[in-house]
């Protein structure tokens, strides 16, 4: 055995003394179920909406965050799989079920295309067509991705922004509402946002191992990055003021004034995407106390501004 293989083995060997998960252990962690909150973007197109759309809308919202659901399991099986060998060599990557072999590879194969099927076929039970084009585009670029986008700089950014911007549209079509075009564009500029957060972070963090694990990542500069992610975040607070000033006269003044603690918390994620971390930059968004403050004090202006409207 090579000194090079030797080191690899070690690097992706489990700790001598771990225990080894039980298969539906590995299953649930390879679906990253703490991913999963990220598909009540959904429910976005019909709350921003001048109309909350179909009867019972809320039913046919959480039928698409399902649909989207499945759908991105379905990837990060595949995904896995095809990044297993790749994995091995990344300092928390590594102890993904696939990449340690607590998941055969076989297995995750056969759940991914299981989950994709069920994604797909939630559009045509609510009798909503364009659902299934949303969750077939999400499908189809993040296998696109997989082989060939994410080699590409730019567009593989763009590709990960466009994983959120599909669950906005997804949830605008199963509600059968007409998706604000100004939140839409906030929405857009959002999910750039942290697709560049994503990449700053491991840049910083990994340094030079990060081309070993992401090829993509030779051509981007950590000052370039962090200039993108503070004039994305500033165009972003100015769509949604242009948004909120368009809004019903009731909740007109409710709408501009939460684009204060939503501010608040773009300089605060600015600042923890500034540090270096291994850790996940969803993470970052879920699990620190003053952002989710932050998030807290938006969500109960914006649900202010829908009663006064209401």
């Amino acid at each position: 055995m090579t000194a090079q293989t030797s080191a690899t083995s070690k690097v992706g060997a489990r700790p001598r003394h771990a225990r080894r998960p039980s298969w539906p252990v590995a299953v649930l962690r390879t679906s990253r179920p703490r991913q999963w909150p990220k598909n009540l973007l959904v429910f976005a197109a019909p709350l921003a909406a001048p109309t909350l759309g179909r009867p019972h809308w809320p039913v046919y919202a959480l039928a698409a965050a399902a649909a989207f659901g499945c759908a991105s399991v379905a990837v990060y099986f595949i995904n896995d799989v095809a990044d297993a060998e790749r994995d091995r060599r990344h300092p928390r990557k590594r102890y993904r079920p696939v990449a340690a072999g607590d998941l055969p590879k076989r297995h995750a194969v056969l759940l991914g295309a299981a989950c994709a099927l069920v994604g797909l076929a939630v559009g045509p039970l609510i009798s909503e067509p364009l659902l299934t084009a949303c969750v077939g585009g999400y499908l189809t670029l993040s296998f696109l991705y997989s082989w060939v986008l994410k080699h590409i700089p730019v567009v593989e950014v763009l590709f990960v922004a466009s994983g959120f911007l599909l669950r906005v549209l997804g949830g605008a079509a199963a509600t059968q509402v007409p998706p604000s075009g100004w939140f839409l564009l906030v929405c857009s500029l959002g999910a750039v946002g942290v697709a560049i957060a994503k990449r700053y972070t491991e840049l910083t963090s990994l340094g030079a191992e990060a081309t070993e694990h992401r090829p993509v990542m030779r051509y981007y500069r950590p000052a370039a990055l962090r200039l993108s992610q503070v004039a994305v975040g500033a165009l972003m607070i100015a769509a949604y003021l242009a948004w909120a000033a368009g809004e019903h006269s009731a909740a007109r003044p409710w709408h501009i004034a939460s684009a204060l603690p939503l501010a608040v918390a773009l300089v605060r994620f600015g600042f923890l995407t500034g540090r270096r971390t291994t850790a996940p930059v969803e993470d970052l968004l879920m699990r620190d106390i003053p952002m989710l403050a932050c998030e807290l004090a938006w969500l109960a202006l914006f649900v202010a501004g829908l009663a006064a409207a209401a």
